[in-house]
């Protein structure tokens, strides 16, 4: 299990009791957005739209909000921003590499808060390149298991591309090559799987382990980049244990 897989574990549990709801929602309606003016406003016709109005679904998004995104995204309505996507490089405590990535349509204001949270938490900038090279794009779904086994799972994957079946406790993550993510998806739909996401997160090649000390300091930056309207997604190669998980959320 790695380390970015329980902590998005972990958030996705505290979603729905979590304060910042109403700026995961602008996130999600965001991603939509973007997704509609890339490819247009078919969610059948772009599968990337079709994963951010899925996922926005899953997160209980309203359907008006949703229908209102892709609308302003494909032009089909007024009020569209110019969202441009910008991804910034750093190191976090105990060297752990950042890569930040940030959907915004003020670049100044995004540098100025990223930078501000980084040096804030001990953290710090890096130059392009720098870590950037330790991610890859990959396909991954997540899976709630409801009674769902892995030899389930995987039979139903293995020959749409899986390449790995992780178990994240109350679901598993089905990683892939990130042109195969929608080939696994429609194989869950076509077994009749339900699964509660489907991304192209960067995922990190190598992983440094942290103590209960590193990880709360890593979580708290993380939680104040992701304050910031503009940042969409942070990736970090961390990993921690289950007991060090355990110690944090007590």
């Amino acid at each position: 299990m790695s380390g970015h897989s329980k902590w998005a574990t972990t958030k996705h549990k505290k979603a729905a009791i979590d304060a910042k709801r109403g700026k995961m929602f602008a996130k999600l309606i965001k991603n939509i957005e973007v997704a509609a003016r890339t490819g247009g406003g078919d969610p059948a016709a772009n599968p990337t739209l079709y994963d951010a109005i899925y996922k926005a679904k899953k997160n209980s998004v309203p359907n008006d909000n949703i229908d209102r995104a892709v609308k302003r995204g494909s032009g089909a309505e007024a009020g569209g921003a110019d969202y441009q996507t910008i991804m910034y490089e750093g190191y976090g405590p105990n060297g752990v590499a950042v890569l930040i990535e940030c959907l915004t349509d003020n670049r100044n204001r995004a540098a100025a808060e990223v930078r501000v949270a980084m040096t804030r938490n001990g953290g710090s900038m890096a130059d392009p390149g720098s870590v950037s090279y330790l991610f890859a794009r990959r396909g991954v779904v997540i899976v709630p298991k409801n009674g769902l086994t892995e030899d389930d799972l995987l039979g139903a994957v293995l020959d749409a591309g899986a390449e790995e079946v992780n178990d994240l406790g109350e679901s598993f993550e089905v990683v892939s090559a990130a042109s195969d993510l929608v080939d696994v998806r429609t194989a869950l739909q076509d077994a009749g799987i339900d699964y509660e996401s489907a991304d192209t997160p960067f995922l990190p090649s190598m992983q440094v382990p942290l103590d209960e000390d590193g990880a709360r300091k890593m979580f708290r930056l993380i939680d104040t980049l992701e304050d910031s309207d503009d940042v969409q997604n942070v990736y970090a190669n961390f990993d921690v244990s289950d007991e060090v998980m355990e110690a944090v959320d007590a």
